[in-house]
């Protein structure tokens, strides 16, 4: 998902390359997919994406021999089934269900849908394939790889995660998105009610990592049509966490959580880019990649 319009960040951070090399965080999710097994890529943007990136990843794309599809995640992109369906007004897109609803026809196998503005290490996509390989993924089993929320925060402000509750066999049971959470001192709270609660280092977190069945695009048809028919207000958003957590409730899925091992980076402002910058540095210095992606 690249549509997000990047309000904190300051600018389109989807596109915007980390290294000399010019590469964004995207390809690197790429990369990392590609060498997992993975062989097929769907971008969902907005209008605004230069036509010169795109051009850059299709040059990448028939190099290397993958394929790749870009899908428009705009406010009249509804379902079939809400043609001539009186919807409001609004400026914002309608979120990131709606986002991953705009690929139905371009996706017919489990898949991974991630946050192209996140960097979720190669172990993530290596759980995903092993999940995905050995049929754990199905119309009513899906997956998810969450991160220890110690290992997420931004030193620059406060971030929006999904508080994950599990069973005893790790499945999830909730996701509780709290919008405040950030490092105070020593400790790690969030403010829920005008009450600051604390939050252990390890409690795990959802970063929108999910290994989904197209089976998916049912439900978040059929929870779309009700988000519209309940006159949202213009900022509201359909979102994937909400839509995941009905499908629990609704007993029509159950999601199998992977703790990731790997080292989650993100941007969610201008200033977390030089973590970022100087960590792929010590990446490549490790040799686990290479300096110039795709060369």
């Amino acid at each position: 998902m690249a549509g997000g319009l990047g309000s904190r960040y300051k600018g389109l951070k989807q596109i915007d390359g980390i290294l000399d090399n010019g590469s964004p965080i995207l390809e690197y999710s790429v990369f990392d997919a590609l060498e997992a097994g993975f062989q097929k890529v769907v971008i969902i943007v907005n209008k605004l994406i230069p036509q010169s990136y795109i051009e850059r990843l299709n040059s990448i794309s028939e190099a290397k021999n993958f394929e790749l599809h870009w899908v428009y995640q705009e406010i009249n992109s509804i379902p079939i089934s809400l043609q001539g369906f009186d919807y409001p007004d609004r400026e914002k897109p309608w979120g990131t269900a709606h986002a991953v609803l705009c690929a139905k026809y371009s996706i017919q196998e489990p898949f991974v849908m991630i946050n192209a503005d996140d960097f979720y290490g190669k172990e993530a996509y290596q759980l995903a394939a092993h999940e995905i390989n050995h049929h754990h993924i199905s119309d009513s089993h899906l997956g998810m790889v969450a991160y220890p929320v110690g290992t997420t925060l931004s030193g620059n402000g406060a971030v929006a995660r999904g508080i994950c509750t599990l069973d005893r066999e790790n499945y999830l049971i909730e996701v509780e998105e709290q919008t405040s959470i950030q490092r105070i001192n020593n400790s790690i709270i969030y403010n829920k009610n005008g009450e600051n609660i604390k939050l252990d280092p390890d409690t795990l977190v959802s970063m929108n990592f999910f290994i989904f069945h197209p089976h998916i695009f049912c439900f978040l048809e059929a929870y779309f049509y009700d988000f519209i028919e309940s006159d949202p207000l213009p900022s509201q958003e359909f979102y994937i966490p909400s839509a995941v957590q009905r499908m629990i409730d609704e007993e029509k899925v159950k999601v199998r959580v992977k703790v990731s091992p790997s080292q989650w980076m993100g941007v969610t402002y201008a200033d977390d880019k030089k973590v970022i910058t100087d960590f792929l540095i010590s990446e490549i210095k490790n040799k686990r990649y290479p300096e110039d992606l795709w060369s």
